[in-house]
């Protein structure tokens, strides 16, 4: 389903500053998780995905010198004109740090890609949405598809890890415990507010009240944690 009322380039100026660009693939190739919807902006036109692409990246000025792309699903959905104009970019606007989202049915991707920028001298980090560390919840739940369960063998593959908090079940406890091993394994740490959308899933108000009244105000100035409280607090979106 292509959506071109996205707003698809921002920049992310408070926390780890850098560009961000929103562009569309084939489609998220797992498409099994239970609370998300974004898979949905996608299309199997890849002269129209380059083409929408292409334009969103022209926005890129290399002002932080850091460049963050998502897609909706992970960075093989790309095409690979679009990949070329991506290093293009890089390489045009001096940019030596490029951030990535990927599932964990890809890892065995992610060191190709690191090697095409590495040529370039560019450093490239990857991030997997994890949701939780809780296995069972994760997966039982949630439907992950990360079919490990220890923190430290997930972080063999990935530098950043997305977590999704306000479900039904989560606690203070569990909450805490989430950003605790994200910042323990990972570079960085980035904590989704679970919002409404099309999926059965639903947000948890009180989880929500209690992350925002005891959690929020621990994390909030953390450089290495990035709060959304809207999943559009990114400008994308």
């Amino acid at each position: 389903m292509e959506n071109n009322l996205l707003t698809r380039y921002s920049e992310i100026t408070e926390k780890n500053p850098r560009e961000i660009v929103l562009l569309r693939g084939s489609g998220c190739k797992w498409r099994r998780c239970t609370f998300c919807d974004y898979h949905l902006d996608f299309s199997l036109d890849e002269k129209s995905n380059y083409e929408l692409n292409r334009l969103e990246l022209a926005k890129v000025t290399g002002r932080y010198g850091k460049l963050e792309v998502i897609n909706s699903g992970s960075f093989v959905d790309l095409d690979q004109k679009t990949f070329a104009f991506i290093i293009d970019t890089c390489i045009n606007k001096k940019i030596d740090e490029i951030h990535f989202e990927c599932h964990w049915m890809h890892k065995d991707n992610i060191p190709t890609l690191r090697k095409a920028f590495e040529k370039h001298n560019i450093i490239t980090k990857i991030k997997i949405g994890v949701e939780t560390f809780d296995s069972d919840y994760r997966e039982n739940i949630l439907h992950k598809g990360i079919d490990v369960q220890e923190p430290s063998k997930i972080a063999e593959h990935f530098d950043e890890v997305c977590l999704l908090f306000g479900l039904d079940g989560q606690t203070l406890n569990s909450m805490r415990q989430d950003i605790e091993t994200g910042l323990s394994y990972f570079e960085r740490v980035c904590v989704n507010i679970m919002v409404e959308n099309s999926t059965k899933i639903k947000p948890n108000n009180d989880v929500i009240r209690t992350f925002i009244k005891e959690l929020y105000p621990i994390y909030k100035d953390n450089k290495r944690v990035d709060i959304l409280i809207e999943n559009t607090d990114f400008g994308v979106g």
